[in-house]
């Protein structure tokens, strides 16, 4: 028998997997690679929401845990998957700067957005009105992180790649059943494909499809990432990525002629130079209505358990969210209220 199932293996399942671990539980990983919104992701943390100027919540916390989180997994696998880099919104007017200038001075903010106006010219980018610069960013290079850490654990024995088949899982008293394993506890981390799942299609999960390029730009020479209405990720070698669109129709991971038209169209707002379309990708990031995660366990049966949801924020959202589940597991600590999917039980 294992301490833990875990259904998918993308930012949520291995977040949960690696808490697991570090307490010394044992885990066997399952995923069939349908769901690749934590592969195709701009993988970028954030503590402050740009369009408003507003904090991300609990964002102190879940930096903390996310440093300490993946400076461990660089350790455990040999291999540099955070870059910490400056984020620098771009400004339109005066009246921006001086929105800017009147976040930073609240009290939650000021740790986050610096005070210092960034003029600097960037090589085929119009900046009459400079930039903000965001403190504590950087992104991860997701589709690394997931490569690797699924080669860590095929390499250990803990990894089936199958589908899930929910008609073939039993429910016991403490435990449940799936074909010959035995588990204390299952853990759904499926991403957008929670929608197939019986136990939890029931939550409000609304998926918002992203599409985003991969572009080739030699007259560009950020060392930083910038945001707009879309954001420029420099990746080395006159590359960059660019993302990203939000589509809550189509619900498919297939790039389109309209997402890439869009795209082509924000960078054009930015960028004056030429650039190729090295490649294009899309995916369907697990959104909720209200921009929260779903946490929690299914209320007929204390060894089901989901932790999904965690929308355009994944890197920055998945080792905290997996320790708030976690804890409420082992160690019976509320999750708050916020994150818990009884938050939509009516019947409340």
């Amino acid at each position: 028998m294992v301490d833990y199932l875990i259904i998918g293996s993308g930012l949520a399942g291995i977040s949960f997997s690696e808490i697991a671990l570090k307490n010394q539980k044992t885990i066997l990983v399952m995923d069939n690679n349908s769901q690749n919104s934590s592969k195709i992701a701009g993988g970028l943390y954030n503590p402050v929401i740009l369009k408003r100027f507003s904090e991300v919540g609990h964002a102190k916390e879940h930096l903390l845990i996310m440093n300490e989180f993946f400076t461990n997994l660089e350790r455990k696998l040999n291999c540099k998957v955070d870059y910490k880099m400056p984020i620098l919104r771009k400004f339109f007017s005066i009246e921006e700067q001086n929105n800017w200038f009147t976040a930073s001075d609240k009290l939650n903010l000021a740790p986050f957005l610096s005070t210092q106006l960034i003029s600097k010219k960037y090589l085929s980018i119009d900046s009459p009105f400079g930039y903000g610069e965001v403190l504590q960013t950087g992104y991860v290079d997701t589709a690394l992180l997931l490569k690797l850490y699924r080669e860590y654990l095929i390499k250990n024995n803990l990894f089936i790649e199958e589908s899930f088949d929910y008609s073939l899982l039993k429910e016991e008293s403490e435990w449940v059943s799936y074909k010959n394993i035995q588990a204390k506890h299952i853990i759904f981390a499926e991403g957008f494909g929670m929608h197939s799942n019986p136990y939890f299609n029931n939550l409000p999960l609304d998926g918002t499809k992203g599409e985003l390029f991969i572009i080739k730009a030699p007259l560009i020479d950020l060392d930083v990432i910038v945001n707009t209405s879309v954001f420029i990720l420099p990746l080395g070698n006159n590359l960059f990525k660019v993302g990203a669109t939000y589509n809550w129709t189509d619900k498919t991971d297939i790039p389109t002629e309209e997402g890439k038209t869009e795209l082509i169209e924000r960078i054009r707002e930015i960028i004056n130079c030429d650039f190729e379309i090295v490649k294009h990708f899309a995916g369907v990031r697990p959104t909720v209505k209200d921009r929260r995660p779903l946490v929690g366990t299914y209320q007929k049966h204390n060894s089901i358990h989901i932790l999904n949801g965690l929308g355009t924020r994944g890197v920055m959202l998945g080792p905290a969210m997996a320790k708030a589940l976690f804890e409420n597991i082992e160690y019976k600590k509320p999750l708050d209220k916020t994150i818990d999917i009884r938050r939509f039980d009516k019947n409340r």
